[in-house]
């Protein structure tokens, strides 16, 4: 490989206040060798559930880390689920989510190189707090 990768890490997380409820979604986007913050936003969602809000952080922060050239990027979320789907060790049954988990799919292979794991909450603390600010902002 070249010399012009632009490796990133992208916190995502996404949550709503009841299930379904008020949601909203956020990443924080790292340079993976130094862990400088290179971007971070966050999207109100409306009414929708927890999962659909997970995969709406995936998809935004693969939407960021694209826009900043990003080549390979390292995904890190607080759902166990979205992960194990993504990876391929969990089957998506529901429908809303295929559609979500297509487009995941999707987003992840216009990067040469990618990877999704779960950690807990205190350790994505940055894109959840992006989430409850959101939610609290729109009034949630």
């Amino acid at each position: 490989m070249s010399g012009g990768a632009v490796d990133v890490v992208v916190h995502v997380d996404g949550g709503a206040r009841g299930n379904p409820g008020p949601a909203a979604a956020a990443c924080v986007v790292t340079d993976a060798a130094g862990g400088t913050v290179l971007d971070e936003a966050s999207l109100v969602l409306g009414e929708t559930t927890n999962n659909v809000a997970e995969y709406r952080g995936l998809l935004l922060g693969l939407e960021r880390a694209r826009a900043l050239g990003a080549t390979k990027v390292s995904v890190i979320n607080d759902s166990e689920l979205i992960a194990k789907q993504v990876n391929g060790e969990y089957k998506v049954k529901h429908p809303d989510m295929k559609a979500l988990h297509a487009e995941a799919l999707a987003a992840l292979g216009a990067f040469e190189s990618w990877s999704i794991r779960s950690v807990p909450r205190a350790q994505n603390a940055d894109a959840d707090a992006l989430v409850n600010q959101a939610l609290d902002a729109a009034g949630a």
